[in-house]
């Protein structure tokens, strides 16, 4: 009796902490998105092990951010856009609208354009063909399925990033020289040097995931039925559940950075490999992971291929998703994921037209996989002026209340704006 009772103690403690799980876990999901994949691998095979520190140092401002974003949204029970709008200017609500839609627009283009891309490696189909069939696909499940179904599926496939931290521990790694450049930060005044950690702070530390996260907080609360009157009614045990939710979305997504960031250094640039030049050269990252396997090279590209396909059809959604939230709350219309297209006809038109603007971004003739590296840097600038209103949006007493930001929060977050900035800026310089 005493065993089976304990069973039970801990089958319902399992369920308690995955039931905590929620908007933290998916948003941090897809921040590893194809462009935060191409964009570390990248890192990795240029720098070697010289940005490895990245990933530990950017975790508490990472974490920071998103918390921020997360609270705004469960306590006003309203978007990041709504908020803007009840209390500041239409310039400022349509300068941080019109951020978030060309930068997610941009993001979505380089995204379906990586899946094609990796789809490439395992048939023979034309790039175009595979583009139409992902943006088609991806439309068709966003508007006629529930998202949070949607998910569920997409998550499995997203299990295919595990495979970066089994190939961490496979290959035979320098652990003094990774463990000492994991924590002992290494810089370099360069205009490659500060493109590339520009890019990887955007896409660790990405638009999107701002508009997204406080879009779903709303979501969650209204699903459980928290708010009553157009008001929620949260305390700070909501509050609680919610930053532990974030904490572990947040550390599972800069583990896997750092999973990526290693591999990138030990496969691809300690074999002379330093410019990831397409979607083969990527997924030549994950051959240690399938060396003593027959055809290990079509085996690593087809572990490749299943997580950037996986995460891209996740991510494309999160990102139309968050520009179409932005854009319907601005306007006051009806936004939901969880409401048929009769009844938001103008959010699932902003899903439908980003998208296919994303789409025709593909024919510009960039390359796919440096398209994911210029989206990434496009985010890290676009992300500044966006932070600078989470800030103050967080700390104001007039909107948050109790639940305004302390101390702690608001430091980390100062810290996050001027680091990033000052890394657009040194760009700039340095172009």
């Amino acid at each position: 009796m005493p065993l089976k009772h304990n069973s039970r103690y801990r089958i319902r403690k399992v369920r308690k902490f995955f039931g905590l799980l929620g908007p933290g876990l998916t948003t941090g999901a897809a921040d590893d998105d194809p462009s935060g994949i191409a964009t570390y691998s990248q890192t990795g095979a240029q720098f070697g092990y010289g940005q490895l520190w990245t990933a530990l140092y950017m975790l508490p401002f990472m974490t920071a951010v998103q918390e921020a974003c997360a609270r705004i949204g469960l306590v006003t029970g309203k978007g990041i856009a709504a908020v803007v709008k009840e209390h500041y200017s239409r310039k400022v609500l349509y300068a941080v609208v019109g951020l978030v839609v060309v930068a997610n627009v941009i993001n979505i283009g380089a995204d379906i354009g990586a899946m094609a891309s990796a789809a490439q490696l395992l048939v023979p189909v034309h790039f175009v063909v595979l583009t139409l069939l992902f943006t088609i696909t991806i439309l068709l499940l966003e508007i006629f399925t529930s998202y949070r179904v949607y998910s569920k599926i997409l998550k499995w496939l997203a299990l295919a990033l595990l495979a970066y931290p089994i190939t961490v521990f496979i290959v035979d790694q320098p652990w003094a020289t990774v463990l000492r450049a994991s924590v002992i930060p290494h810089f370099e005044f360069s205009f490659a040097f500060l493109f590339i950690i520009t890019g990887v702070f955007g896409t660790t530390i990405t638009p999107y995931m701002f508009f997204w996260q406080a879009s779903q907080e709303v979501e969650e609360e209204q699903a459980k039925g928290l708010v009553r009157d157009g008001k929620p009614r949260i305390g700070w045990p909501h509050i609680h559940a919610m930053r532990k939710d974030n904490n572990i979305g947040m550390v599972i997504s800069e583990f896997t950075t750092w999973c990526i960031l290693l591999v990138g250094a030990t496969v691809l640039h300690n074999s002379g490999i330093t410019d990831v030049k397409n979607a083969a050269d990527a997924a030549k990252a994950l051959e240690p992971l399938v060396h003593s396997f027959p055809n290990a090279g079509y085996l690593a590209k087809l572990i490749f291929s299943v997580g950037i396909i996986g995460l891209g059809l996740l991510a494309v959604p999160v990102l139309s998703g968050s520009a179409a939230y932005a854009v319907a709350e601005a306007f006051a219309w009806n936004a939901s994921l969880n409401l048929k297209l009769k009844k938001a006809h103008g959010f699932y038109g902003v899903i439908i037209i980003s998208t296919l603007i994303g789409l025709i971004i593909n024919f510009v003739g960039i390359d796919p996989v440096k398209a994911l590296i210029y989206t990434a840097v496009i985010n890290g600038v676009a992300a500044v002026p966006l932070l600078f209103l989470i800030i103050r949006i967080a700390a104001s007493d007039k909107i948050m209340g109790e639940y305004k930001s302390r101390w702690l929060s608001k430091t980390l977050l100062w810290i996050t704006f001027f680091i990033m900035g000052a890394a657009a800026v040194a760009l700039f310089f340095t172009i």
